[in-house]
């Protein structure tokens, strides 16, 4: 069984993009792989965080992976900082990396903005996912466009090491889900859909009632035409809503759009079937929320069943150096 490894920073509040693009694929895949899945608190660090918000976002973080199908019965569900291992092995792999390879890192260039004083973390933000994904001898990452870079450089790094200093680590392989993996702003669609919040009313999340879905739905950002059609370049608004309803009903976005003949009637059909979706993951929330001991424990026995294969690797590649 191939083993999977993604994780996710608790950065704010998650969103419809975080569940079609990521959780939702999660959720179905646990069943078929070994499946780690890591609340990254560690990254969240880049960006000075308030350190009592810093702990409820990585609260609520489990809640909804759970909520959203996780079962720690058969995943391993923990937090990043309860492992020491991934730090130790970024130390690692910092003395294995370069300048010129985190240099080269576009989140880093587009975040820094040529400014002297970002954060040292921020810079090696990249290293440490490396170590979060070389630790669990991970075969599959899902990911991102955003994030296949630094998948690169992990495997990179992971090559490496191995010529080095002898066969440690797994050189993973990129999963980049195929439908609905970028959900973007519904008032800025040329934008994805984001945690920040920056565009309240472009985005839907995972916890927004009833009214709030059908409201931000019906105001989407659409065009001035009136023919329904899936067409992302000239046609983003429609396109991104019809991305959403092929999402929500697994059909293909361009053969729904022949079924529409105004924005009024597929606005109404995506506002429902988001709702539709989201309304259990929003009543199991509410269960656990009111049941914190229960999501305690997840993270506990996940941290340290995590522990248990991060040491193990971790030993290797310290002893491979000469640590």
């Amino acid at each position: 069984m191939a083993r999977v490894l993604s994780g996710v920073q608790p950065s704010g509040d998650f969103h419809l993009g975080n569940y079609l693009g990521a959780f939702r694929t999660w959720s179905e895949q646990q069943h078929e792989h070994e499946s780690f899945y890591c609340i990254v608190n560690l990254h969240a660090l880049t960006v000075d965080p308030d350190p009592a918000a810093l702990r409820e976002r990585t609260t609520n973080a489990a809640v909804l992976l759970l909520a959203v199908g996780l079962d720690p019965k058969i995943s391993t569900i923990f937090v990043q900082s309860q492992v020491p291992e991934h730090p130790r092995l970024a130390w690692l792999l910092e003395c294995t990396a370069t300048m010129g390879e985190l240099r080269r890192m576009t989140q880093f260039k587009e975040k820094a903005g040529g400014s002297e004083g970002v954060r040292a973390g921020l810079f090696t933000y990249p290293v440490l996912m490396a170590a979060d994904i070389l630790l669990y001898q991970a075969d599959r990452v899902p990911v991102g466009d955003d994030q296949r870079q630094h998948l690169e450089l992990a495997r990179e790094l992971a090559i490496r090491f191995n010529h080095r200093y002898g066969e440690i680590f797994t050189v993973p392989e990129a999963f980049i889900p195929k439908v609905a993996a970028r959900v973007m702003d519904l008032q800025h669609p040329s934008q994805k859909m984001s945690k920040s919040l920056q565009s309240p009313q472009g985005t839907i999340r995972l916890l927004d009632d009833d009214e709030a879905i059908d409201r931000k739905v019906r105001r989407a950002v659409t065009d001035t035409e009136t023919e329904v059609r899936y067409d992302p370049a000239a046609k983003p608004g429609v396109s991104n809503l019809l991305e959403i309803l092929g999402a929500a009903s697994g059909k293909d976005p361009a053969e729904l759009a022949h079924a529409y003949s105004s924005y009024r009637q597929l606005k109404s059909d995506v506002a429902e079937a988001v709702v539709e979706m989201l309304r259990p993951i929003r009543a199991r929330a509410r269960e656990l929320t009111d049941d914190m001991a229960t999501v305690a424990a997840v993270l506990e026995e996940g941290a340290a069943r995590a522990h248990e294969v991060a040491s193990a690797t971790y030993a290797k590649a310290a002893e491979a150096m000469g640590i």
